[in-house]
């Protein structure tokens, strides 16, 4: 038996869900994932037209100078049309090559009716709030604002549209006219073609395209195989696998599901192989994949939001990022190591483990990460070039990781030489990639429109200011109750809104609120940010949790709980930099300070995990849990005496954990 045989044999297991079960969970979890089947010439054009719009999106940020009402107008046109091209009217149509005439008639109306802003767009701005007397151009407007509104029902949900719905009705009985309100939402830039839409033209939808390549290089086989060869044989490897994996996965793709979902499947079957239970299994795989959309250099479409929110230039908020990123999987691989730990776990046999030199030869898979790296933070070209040269140094690694194994195996009269087939010197993964980047873009501009209808509800009725008034009297001008309020809100809101509205709508509304009490305004948009991210492993509405349950068949509830658990790192770092911004290197005075930030989180975060798993060597009282939270809250929380009260709690409950643990080792010799 080879040792790819053994490696296959060794995670199988017959509780965990097979590829078609994978299938199934996205398709239930991941809108996206929902979409028409189409065969044939049908599936062929279709596929060409997506591909053509991935070109020109990068053709229109790198170069086009046209007029930004009529680039933003031609751009959502393309995205209604290929959004009713991809997603049928309802979960589970399986029909191959049907689309119902009232979709074809709402895909070519609805998308018209952008195109017929486009081509007026002179019109609209020489006319200005007079439009509103002319009955086409309202007709139009509305047209356009409900096809939008279906596609985001097919492809987002319905959570979002209610948010949004409320605010409409809201806004009309607030005594905004209907005419005012569609001109306002369809031809100003305060409604669809807003910031966020901007963003997606600019240089989201490139980001989305250069990790549709990345990922056809072959770098997230890489990274699983990286995280094995470097955590896999210690305690509990498995587990530590998903969490390093999905850490170095989540630099290059933004998504919590299907990270869940990608690497999941490989991982939770090991974990649950070793001795996991299947909720701890899937709880760490949502856990740490959800951690993907904060982790350096590309991050969540949101952190692109952020920067042209705060003004900041993405590459300093991407370095921002880091540290709390860092404490974030450091939290969930200590949890992990506890658990590991605790149940007497062990590692990855040494004979499955990938070899070092065999990933020495496959490191040049990383050069489309380092340029983009090196490019965005040199700041000599903008982001939409930087993010142009990394898919084309993205394209030749893709074809040297395709020739290189079918010269492989010619050379040694493999398979392929045997069928008289070449596939690896075949570019049509260079299509498919153009095509995965336009398909996955749809969802994140459909949702920025739906963002952008939103904030302007909020602009034309001064609810911000209402709500600003609100909670500040709520709060009492307390920052810590502000902060927590806030939290309460992005959870609550991104149990069913993507992670990129939610950021959308709090960096309106919540940020301002922190901001207006003297948090400093990048640490502000930080706080809502992750707020938005954990929702997705947060109950009641997980959908990380949910996807990761589906593949272990665990309990979705115990698992979202589990994953709450782990992931605590997440609800306890934002408060750290809103109350200390010098973890955000943000009015450091000393190098001292960032890293005495750092070693004091660190130890906080150790010391809340293991009170949270009750194991520290040994299992611990209640008593011992509870001064162990303590201490770890105050290590967390800035400052000096805080920190010296928290080591002195965390020091005495090891040191007591470790005598009582040698006298029953004695007592039992």
């Amino acid at each position: 038996m080879s040792k790819k045989d053994k490696e296959k044999e060794y995670i199988h297991d017959d509780s965990v869900g097979t590829m078609a079960d994978v299938e199934a969970v996205m398709k239930k979890y991941d809108r996206e994932s929902n979409t028409r089947i189409w065969e044939g010439w049908q599936k062929t054009v279709i596929h060409y037209i997506m591909a053509a719009f991935a070109i020109y999106c990068i053709i229109d940020a790198v170069f086009l100078t046209t007029l930004q009402e009529i680039r933003y107008s031609v751009f959502m046109g393309m995205i209604i049309f290929l959004g009713f091209l991809t997603f049928p009217v309802r979960k589970g149509v399986e029909r191959v090559n049907h689309m119902p005439w009232y979709d074809i008639i709402i895909m070519l109306v609805g998308s018209g009716a952008y195109f017929f802003y486009a081509a007026n767009a002179m019109t609209v701005i020489r006319l200005s709030a007079r439009i509103m007397a002319d009955p086409l151009f309202m007709v139009v407007g509305a047209i356009g604002i409900l096809a939008l509104v279906e596609l985001c029902r097919r492809c987002v949900g319905l959570p979002i549209l209610c948010v949004a719905g409320a605010l409409v009705i809201y806004t009309l009985f607030s005594g905004i006219g209907l005419n005012q309100l569609i001109r306002t939402l369809f031809y100003t830039a305060n409604g669809i073609f807003s910031t966020p839409v901007g963003v997606c033209v600019k240089y989201i939808v490139i980001f989305i395209i250069f990790g549709a390549f990345l990922e056809r290089t072959g770098v997230a086989d890489f990274f699983i195989r990286f995280a094995n060869t470097a955590v896999g044989r210690f305690t509990g490897g498995p587990a530590k696998v998903a969490v390093v994996a999905s850490a170095l996965e989540g630099m290059a793709s933004g998504s919590s599901v299907a990270n869940t979902v990608g690497s999941g499947s490989i991982t939770i079957p090991m974990m649950k192989k070793m001795g996991y239970r299947p909720e701890f299994a899937a709880a760490v795989e949502a856990a740490a994949s959800t951690g993907g959309q904060i982790m350096p250099p590309i991050m969540g479409a949101a952190a692109f939001l952020m920067a042209e929110f705060t003004g900041i230039p993405y590459g300093r908020i991407a370095v921002m990022a880091i540290l709390p990123a860092v404490l974030y999987f450091t939290g969930i691989f200590i949890a992990v190591h506890l658990e590991a730990k605790k149940s007497g776990m062990k590692g990855i046999p040494k004979e499955l483990l990938p070899k070092v030199k065999d990933l020495i030869k496959d490191i040049y898979l990383l050069l489309p990460l380092i340029a983009l790296i090196y490019l965005v933070g040199s700041n000599t070209f903008t982001m939409a070039y930087s993010a142009t040269l990394s898919i084309l140094v993205a394209m030749v690694v893709g074809i040297i990781h395709n020739i290189v194994p079918h010269f492989q195996a010619t050379t040694d009269g493999g398979e392929e030489e045997e069928k008289g087939e070449r596939p690896a010197l075949s570019f049509r993964w260079i299509l498919d990639a153009f095509e995965n980047g336009s398909r996955s873009s749809i969802t994140v501009v459909v949702a920025c429109g739906i963002a952008g209808i939103i904030s302007g509800c909020i602009t034309v009725t001064g609810l911000a200011s209402i709500l600003l008034g609100t909670i500040v009297s709520l709060s009492q001008g307390i920052v810590m109750v502000a902060l927590l309020l806030t939290m309460l809100c992005c959870i609550v809101l991104g149990m069913g809104v993507p992670t990129t509205a939610n950021y959308c709508i709090m960096a309106g509304v919540c940020a301002p609120i922190l901001i207006a009490l003297n948090v400093e305004p990048v640490a502000a948009h930080f706080f809502v940010f992750y707020f938005g991210i954990v929702a997705d492993i947060t109950p009641p509405v997980a959908l990380a949790a949910y996807a990761g349950s589906a593949i272990a068949k665990s309990d979705p509830m115990r698992t979202g709980l589990v994953a709450t658990k782990l992931a605590i790192a997440a609800f306890i770092v934002p408060y750290v930099f809103a109350l200390n911004p010098a973890m955000l290197f943000v009015n450091v005075t000393s190098v001292f300070e960032v890293i005495q930030i750092c070693i004091t989180s660190l130890l906080g975060i150790f010391g809340i995990a293991a009170a949270l798993n009750g194991y520290l060597g040994r299992s611990l009282n209640p008593l011992v849990r509870i001064i162990l939270a303590v201490g770890g809250l105050c290590m967390v929380i800035p400052g000096t005496v805080t920190d010296l009260l928290g080591l002195t709690a965390l020091v005495l409950v090891v040191v007591y954990e470790y005598g009582m643990k040698r006298k029953e080792q004695i007592a039992k010799a």
